[in-house]
């Protein structure tokens, strides 16, 4: 049965390619290297257990600047009735670290001592006096460091498979070594193919793709302890491919070939493992990812070199160096795989999810109340972002379709527990001024994670208690007024605080020149007018039907009108990539994509917070940033904005 794009579940495909690399014994430290006991060593992994060649100290050391004494001798010290010591026979000062008198086993601490001079007088001579005068005894062996206190030659200071840390290298010091046996760094390779692919800091033409998966590849192998080396772009021609692989498998202990990994007319990766070699697996079940090949090829005429076949999206490549090389890497160096730290979670919304695959979701995570929060982040596979932004993955096994919002999750967490426990949860309608908020809360040890589900579904949110706080700006068509009647619907007995955070423009973004003459909703029934929306529950989305109503223009008549974003900035970019010619959003998005703005309606944007989280201490800071000047300054620096109502109490229960 033919093994290409036949996917396999990911157990299976991991055992393949171990079992080739055992039967190979190409599976455990490639081998071993000596390197200097120096800063460099830090990270490395030590390839055989560590033995003391020396007690630390090795001497009885003083621990304290004082008088080095027998224990004996101070027996009979009182307050009441204090014993002299002749400094010489009986006494003898030393400074902390000195190595004590082969007949000394005890130390009097400089501050517990009287100096006395020959008559017996007190004196301000320390060092040398004549006599001092104790007032309490000593037990053996007080304020001194034995020999072997910390360390006992021939003994065990580290294991074989351990990672040096700081501490590590000093310990390794003083039992004697100067030089270290560690594994030696697996060598990586990782070659770039495309033909649409340019470098870094190219000038960019419609169809180029910038070539950056080597970079993350390359800062992923590194941190895990390996040693990559990013190959120049091959294009897509098949012999020039099987040449680099080739060049590659001669110096390098692995080959990451990236893209070319499915079954289109230039995805050439699986045909050249093939012709070069083994391919072993093609296709995993894995979302994102399942395009992944495992293979080797040829390293002399007894040996060959394991190829994994990197799929060429983002999220794709970097999950497939954690689930695949991480591994290798760690039993090439002799340590444990790094195993994240997990938690339970309560997701904030459904996931589907392809019933045969392992499913790996990027989340962003939040303690809100006494729950932990996942809120799952954007799903494809070419979204870099969710990456960065994720605190976590959740794995969606295998023979699961979904799961429901409201069931619990395993998160295998990016950040620490602390970290998320500073994490401010934001829900709700997407502004800018959130970015800069984030950017200023950091500089106050708090993050603000912000999913951006509309002001509708963050009022829903803050209702199954999902977030701190939600941004909204839902206009009610009968009143006006922004908020206040949609929080009682959707948001019945919980008190709240609902604070101003700014006024905006609303207007329609249009390319540069503004091709299509559009100059209001008017226009938007214009047949030859693609728009582009928000999504249902969006406080903009209710704004345009508002509007729309008032000037009689039916939904149905709009082209585009169900083309729906979830963010201002998507709107922008559907814009300026010309999927459509116009959209209601923010001047500061149009701003962004060097769209022109049409401006159209004044509106407020509210944070919405629970009473008992605005009194809380976690958004202590977020309060603060309404009365900061620096703050709101860099807001009025966002075209559009106006924060003559920032920080108003627009309504408080309780």
């Amino acid at each position: 049965m033919s093994v290409y794009l036949h996917d396999i579940p990911l157990p299976e495909a991991q055992t393949r390619l171990k079992k080739a690399l055992q039967l190979a014994n190409s599976w455990g430290v490639l081998s071993i290297e000596a390197i200097p006991l120096d800063e460099n060593a830090l990270g490395r992994v030590t390839a055989e257990p560590i033995w003391a060649k020396l007690s630390s100290p090795h001497y009885h050391a003083s621990a304290m600047d004082g008088f080095a004494v027998r224990a004996n001798s101070t027996n009979s010290a009182l307050p009441s009735k204090p014993v002299s010591l002749q400094v010489g026979p009986e006494a003898e000062y030393v400074d902390t670290g000195d190595p004590l008198p082969v007949w000394a086993n005890a130390v009097i601490p400089i501050e517990n001592i009287e100096s006395l001079d020959e008559a017996g007088d007190i004196t301000k001579e320390i060092r040398k006096p004549a006599f001092i005068r104790i007032r309490a005894s000593v037990p053996p062996w007080s304020h001194v460091r034995p020999l072997g206190e910390d360390i006992v030659a021939t003994q065990l200071v580290l294991p074989a498979g351990h990672l040096l840390r700081p501490a590590d290298l000093g310990a390794i010091a003083a039992s004697g070594h100067l030089q270290i046996r560690v594994a030696r760094k697996p060598r990586v390779a990782i070659l770039p193919t495309g033909t649409e692919l340019v470098p870094i800091g190219s000038n960019l033409k419609a169809g180029d793709i910038l070539e950056y998966n080597s970079l993350v590849l390359a800062a992923q192998i590194k941190s895990m302890g390996g040693e990559p080396t990013r190959f120049p772009i091959t294009k897509d021609d098949f012999d020039s491919i099987c040449e680099r692989v080739q060049e590659a498998a001669q110096t390098h202990d692995l080959v990451l070939l990236n893209a070319g990994s499915s079954a289109g007319a230039e995805d050439f990766s699986a045909r050249v493992v093939e012709k070069l070699g083994t391919v072993l697996v093609h296709g995993v079940a894995v979302r994102p990812g399942h395009p992944v090949i495992l293979g080797t090829v040829a390293h002399g005429p007894s040996s060959f070199v394991p190829v994994i076949g990197v799929p060429g999206y983002p999220v794709s490549a970097a999950l497939t160096v954690d689930i695949f090389v991480e591994p290798l890497i760690a039993a090439w160096l002799g340590r444990r795989p790094n195993e994240l730290p997990t938690v339970t979670a309560t997701l904030t919304r459904k996931i589907v999810s392809p019933p045969g695959d392992d499913d790996f979701v990027r989340v962003a995570v939040g303690k809100v109340g006494d729950k932990i929060l996942a809120a799952p982040l954007a799903r494809g596979a070419g979204v870099i972002t969710s990456l960065v932004q994720a605190d976590g993955l959740a794995l969606i096994p295998r023979g699961i379709q979904g799961i429901e919002a409201g069931e619990n999750v395993q998160v295998r967490l990016y950040r620490s527990r602390s970290e998320i426990e500073r994490t401010v949860f934001c829900i709700g309608s997407h502004d800018l001024t959130l970015d800069l908020m984030s950017q200023f809360l950091a500089e106050q040890d708090r993050r603000l994670t912000s999913a951006n589900v509309g002001s509708q579904g963050g009022l829903i949110a803050l209702r199954r208690g999902e977030a701190h706080l939600a941004g909204s700006h839902l206009l009610n068509p009968e009143t006006g007024e922004y908020n206040i009647s949609y929080i009682r619907q959707y948001m019945p007995g919980i008190p709240v605080k609902v604070i101003a955070l700014v006024g905006r423009a609303q207007g329609l973004m249009v390319k540069r020149g503004n091709p299509k003459g559009i100059r209001g909703l008017e226009d938007l029934t214009n047949p030859h007018v693609q728009f582009v929306n928000r999504q249902r529950g969006a406080g903009t989305r209710v704004l345009l039907d508002y509007h729309l109503k008032r000037i009689g223009i039916a939904p149905e008549h709009i082209f585009g009108y169900s083309q729906e974003e979830y963010t201002h900035l998507g709107v922008a970019a559907a814009i300026a990539s010309g999927r459509a010619d116009c959209g209601l959003g923010i001047a500061a998005a149009a701003q962004a994509l060097d769209l022109e703005f049409i401006p159209l309606f004044q509106e407020r944007y509210d944070l919405v917070i629970p009473k008992h989280f605005a009194e809380g201490d976690l958004l202590a800071p977020v309060f603060g940033l309404l009365t900061d000047n620096r703050f709101r300054e860099a807001v009025t620096h966002l075209p559009g904005y106006d924060v003559s109502v920032m920080g108003h109490t627009v309504l408080e229960d309780g």
